[in-house]
């Protein structure tokens, strides 16, 4: 950690550059012979990627940002103080504790918060972070929190980790064994110090496979924000065996939507073709895998047991899109001419054997407007398209 970052002339620089072409102001000559110029420059990158992502860290004087890298890893503040409202109790540890977001959190929920990262240079400016922050109850600890909790003879009332997936593991489908710290076998360690554990992983994470790693899973959270899911949280509790709690968490500007359920728990499903109105449900619950619950909850009929599209005659609140139906044609090549061809729409496919960019190409549609068309298939088994209107 660089001091002389924190000098009021180079903080206002940092500040006035930041609306600045960052790849011409790379190449220009550094107007501070006595400071490394890259060091300088990510700052002012990383503090431009924190604007929006860490508004309290953004806005607050002083604040030291390590390599770019670091902020594109912690957790949003959004998914952060959702996390920490999860949590109760007198203690936490965080192990793998990076730019020290969620433990900023915690440190409201807990009166002790332990910060553990290994990377002791990113311990130090996390520390230097929290004393500008005015946050008083985060010790922060430059080890490997294997060998902390090995070494300590503390117990806690959470642990939360974020495990990372190894370098060398290739490809987008991975388990919790190819992660560093490697939980599944680390778990007995864990429950010697602590009752709960609140684990986060990455959305591509399979539910089920995570399901089959991990023991004691008390509930499952999928925490989207704006219908893009940003993270899996998993909460275990020692010595627990009962049913598993699915929550899909959908955090948008207006409203959040947040449906929960049992896993495996799912009730009789209603089927119907294309009515007046069209329901896609939102992407954390497409990722629960429990959005068939919704037929009967809302009074709604699915389309088609795997089209995962639903529909009705009377206008209902729903967690996801919302569509008027307008047309409903089959896939024929008369009627998409009639409809389609060389038209301006925004295209979805379910359970349709074409992909979107492959329907485009073919019939010549232009992307955008106010249209909207699904591809789908209906309960008799028919391939169609409904176009309609957003609602």
């Amino acid at each position: 950690m660089n001091l002389g970052i924190l000098t009021t002339e180079i903080q206002d620089f940092i500040t006035n550059s930041l609306q600045a072409n960052i790849s011409k102001l790379a190449l220009s000559k550094n107007p501070f012979p006595d400071l490394d110029w890259k060091e300088i420059i990510n700052q002012i990158v990383s503090k431009n990627k924190s604007k929006s992502k860490l508004p309290t860290w953004f806005s607050t004087d002083g604040i030291y940002y390590p390599p770019s890298i670091s902020i594109e890893q912690t957790s949003s503040e959004i998914t952060a103080k959702y996390k920490a409202n999860l949590l109760s109790g007198k203690s936490i540890i965080d192990l793998t504790g990076g730019f020290g977001v969620d433990c900023y959190y915690f440190s409201r929920k807990f009166e002790k918060v332990v910060h553990c990262e290994k990377n002791a240079e990113l311990s130090i400016i996390v520390k230097h972070n929290y004393e500008k922050l005015q946050v008083k109850n985060i010790e922060c600890v430059a080890q490997n929190s294997t060998e902390v909790l090995t070494n300590s003879d503390t117990n806690f009332d959470w642990i939360y980790i974020d495990p990372s997936r190894r370098s060398d593991i290739k490809g987008k489908v991975f388990l919790l064994k190819d992660c560093l710290p490697n939980v599944p076998a680390t778990l007995d360690l864990y429950f010697s110090k602590c009752k709960n554990i609140l684990i986060k992983t990455a959305p591509i994470l399979d539910i089920t496979a995570g399901i089959n790693e991990l023991n004691h899973i008390k509930s499952i959270h999928i925490v989207a924000i704006e219908n893009e899911v940003k993270e899996l949280l998993w909460i275990l509790e020692k010595d627990y065996t009962g049913e598993i709690e699915i929550t899909s968490v959908n955090i948008q500007k207006e409203k959040t939507d947040s449906n929960t359920f049992i896993l495996g728990k799912n009730t009789p499903t209603t089927f119907a073709l294309p009515n007046m109105f069209l329901y896609e449900p939102n992407a954390p619950l497409l990722k629960s895998g429990c959005s068939d619950n919704l037929s009967k909850t809302l009074g709604i009929d699915k389309l088609h047991p795997h089209s995962h599209l639903f529909t009705n005659m009377k206008l209902i609140d729903f967690p996801g899109r919302r569509f008027m139906i307008e047309t409903v044609i089959p896939f024929k090549k008369e009627e998409l001419k009639k409809h389609i061809e060389k038209k301006k729409m925004n295209i979805t496919t379910r359970n349709f054997p074409l992909a979107v960019e492959e329907i485009r190409k073919k019939y010549k549609i232009a992307e955008g407007g106010n249209v909207y068309t699904f591809f789908t298939t209906n309960i008799n088994d028919e391939k169609i398209v409904l176009i309609c209107n957003k609602i």
